[in-house]
């Protein structure tokens, strides 16, 4: 089972110099497509329980436009090991105009994490 979120990164979400995000958003997004991982397998939400590996590979910048995928490798009783991935499919280009930007060719990968979901017990 994969899930597989895109995403604009608005500027109002850039905290620092080079309209860089912080890491806590692609963590964030994660979350969001770890949540559709258990509602397609489990149909329940349930819950992040923990990280086993993150990676901050390359910076996710405002105007990007990121690639968010959750695979699940394990499946245990109520719980589900996930791969995760965060690479940017297509860039912002203010060099060449206020506007501008470009696709990633290959994408760049921003962030991978290895997470543990769980759900609630089948009644």
């Amino acid at each position: 089972m994969t899930v597989t979120h895109r995403r604009y990164v608005p500027y109002s979400h850039a905290h620092y110099a080079g309209s860089l995000v912080d890491g806590a958003y692609a963590l964030g997004l994660f979350g969001d497509v770890a949540t559709e991982v258990c509602i397609r397998t489990d149909g329940d939400e349930g819950l992040f329980a923990g990280y086993s590996d993150v990676r901050f590979v390359a910076p996710v910048r405002a105007g990007d436009v990121v690639e968010v995928t959750a695979r699940v490798t394990r499946v245990g009783t109520r719980s589900r090991t996930l791969e995760l991935g965060c690479v940017v499919v297509c860039r912002s280009r203010p060099d060449r105009g206020e506007s501008a930007a470009q696709v990633c060719d290959p994408p760049i990968v921003a962030v991978t994490a290895t997470g543990t979901v769980v759900v609630p017990p089948v009644p």
